[in-house]
C-alpha cells in the first residue's frame, strides 16, 4: 500500500524501538490523548485509512430547535426490520490493557469495555500495541474479530507489523455488529467497585482522548462515522452534571445545552443536547476488514479453545481481543455479561438526530434511538448476567411500544 492518496496517522511510541525510560515517562505524562498523534500528513509507513469519498457526509451541526424542527421517526411493530442480542464483555473494574510472557511468547490483552467497545476502540487498541513497541520480530496474531481486534490489527499494520486475525466469528456475527454506535463511554466501569485504580483512571481517560482524535479524523470519508446531535430526555431538570461523561469530558462533547419544559419538541419536559459521533458498525467493521485485507493481513475463522492452541500459534506476539471469551480462555472470572437487545426498524433519512430515555421509570430511561445507514436502531435492555441470545417478546414490544409513545407525542 502506497502512501499516495492516503490519510496518515502517525503514532509516535510505536515508532520508537526500544522506549527508553524517558520516553516510557512521556508516554504516560501524556494523558490528554498526546500518545497518538494525529498529524494526517505524510509519514512514510504508516498509512492507515484510504482517503474515499464520502459515501456518508455528516450533517450540518443543527442550529437551536426553534429555527430548525426536528422531524418524528414512525415507529410501528408492524414495520420491525429484525431484533439482535449482544452480551456486552463488563468489569466492574474496567477493561484490561496488559502483557503478559507465556514462555517464548507475548500475550497482549486487549478486552472486557462493556458498552464502551467502539467507542474506546482505537485507544485501547493504541495502549495495547503500544505494549510491543520494544520489539524486533514484528508478526502478530490477533484473537477476535470485533471492533477491538480490527482495530487492533490497523495500528500494528500501520507500524509495519504482519498480522494475522484468528477468530471464532466475524462481522456481521460478533458482540461488535450489535452496538448502537453512539460514541460515548457507557457502561464501561463501575466508579464504586474496590478493584478500580487511579492508573485504570489514567488508562481509561488516555483511551477515550486517542479514539476521540482519530475517529473524528474519519468523519465524512467512508467508514460510517458522522457528527449527530444528542438529545437526552428527562420527566425532571438534567444537566451535564447528571451525566458522567458530559460532565468529566465536555470538551469532547460539543453543544451541551439544556432546555426547559417548552423550548422542545418532545414529551418529556425536560432536555440535554449535545453533539456526539455515531459509528455505524455494518459500514465501519467491513471497512476495516477490506483495509487489513488490503494490506496483507489475513482473516481466518477458526476457534481456539485453550492456551494450548493458543500458544501453538507460529506468531512471537498474540493479541488477546476475544472480549467474554477470556473468561475461559485466560481465566477472568471478574467478566460479567450484560445482555442488551435492539430493534430495527426502517431507515429514515429524515432523522438525523440521536435520542436517550423519554419515558418514566427506569426502563424508559435506558431507550435510545440511533438513525444509520442500516436502520434506525431502538434500544433499551441491560441484563446483568443475562446469556441467552434468543430475541425476547416482551422486550421488543417494551423498546417499541415505548419509543411508539415518545415519538407519537412530539410536537412537530
Amino acid at each position: 500500500m502506497g502512501v499516495q492518496n492516503r490519510a496518515q496517522l502517525f503514532f509516535l511510541p510505536m515508532t520508537l524501538a526500544p522506549p527508553t525510560p524517558h520516553t516510557r515517562r512521556r508516554m504516560l505524562a501524556m494523558a490528554g490523548g498526546g500518545l497518538a498523534v494525529a498529524a494526517l500528513s505524510g509519514v512514510p509507513g504508516c498509512s492507515l485509512f484510504p482517503i474515499a469519498a464520502p459515501a456518508f457526509p455528516s450533517p450540518p451541526y443543527r442550529r437551536p430547535y426553534s429555527a430548525l424542527p426536528l422531524a418524528r421517526p414512525i415507529i410501528n411493530a408492524s414495520e420491525i426490520v429484525r431484533v439482535a442480542v449482544g452480551l456486552r464483555p463488563y468489569r466492574r473494574s474496567g477493561f484490561v490493557v496488559r502483557g503478559e510472557k507465556f514462555g517464548d511468547k507475548r500475550i497482549i490483552h486487549n478486552y472486557g469495555h462493556g458498552g464502551g467497545g467502539l467507542t474506546l476502540s482505537w485507544g485501547s487498541s493504541t495502549l495495547a500495541v503500544a505494549e510491543c513497541a520494544d520489539l524486533t520480530d514484528r508478526r502478530a496474531t490477533v484473537l477476535g474479530c470485533g471492533v477491538m481486534g480490527l482495530t487492533t490489527a490497523r495500528l500494528l499494520q500501520a507500524n509495519g507489523w504482519r498480522v494475522q486475525i484468528v477468530a471464532r466469528e466475524l462481522p456481521p456475527h460478533t458482540t461488535s455488529d450489535v452496538a448502537g454506535g453512539m460514541w460515548a463511554p457507557t457502561g464501561v466501569f463501575d466508579r464504586n467497585s474496590a478493584g478500580l485504580t487511579a492508573a485504570f483512571e489514567a488508562q481509561f481517560k488516555q483511551a477515550l482522548h486517542i479514539s476521540q482524535q482519530i475517529f473524528s479524523a474519519l468523519i465524512g470519508r467512508g467508514y460510517g462515522v458522522s457528527q449527530r446531535e444528542n438529545y437526552h430526555l428527562s420527566q425532571t431538570p438534567l444537566s451535564a452534571e447528571d451525566i458522567f461523561y458530559l460532565r468529566d469530558f465536555p470538551d469532547l462533547f460539543p453543544n451541551i445545552a439544556a432546555f426547559q419544559p417548552g423550548g422542545h419538541p418532545f414529551p418529556s419536559p425536560y432536555a440535554l443536547h449535545h453533539l456526539s459521533m455515531l459509528i455505524e458498525p455494518s459500514i465501519f467493521l467491513p471497512r476495516l476488514m477490506d483495509d487489513i485485507r488490503q494490506a496483507g493481513g489475513t482473516i481466518t475463522q477458526h476457534e481456539l479453545r485453550d492456551q494450548a492452541e493458543i500458544l501453538a500459534l507460529d506468531t512471537p506476539v498474540i493479541f488477546n481481543c476475544t472480549g467474554l471469551g477470556a473468561k475461559a480462555l485466560f481465566g477472568d472470572d471478574e467478566l460479567t455479561p450484560i445482555r442488551g437487545q435492539v430493534v430495527m426498524m426502517p431507515a429514515d433519512a429524515r432523522i438525523d438526530y440521536l435520542t436517550h430515555g423519554g419515558t418514566k421509570g427506569r426502563q424508559g430511561g435506558l431507550l435510545y434511538m440511533f438513525p444509520r445507514a442500516d436502520g434506525i436502531v431502538l434500544g433499551g435492555s441491560y441484563e446483568r448476567g443475562a446469556t441467552h441470545l434468543t430475541p425476547d417478546d416482551d422486550t421488543t414490544a417494551r423498546i417499541v411500544g415505548q419509543h411508539a409513545a415518545l415519538f407519537g407525542g412530539m410536537k412537530i
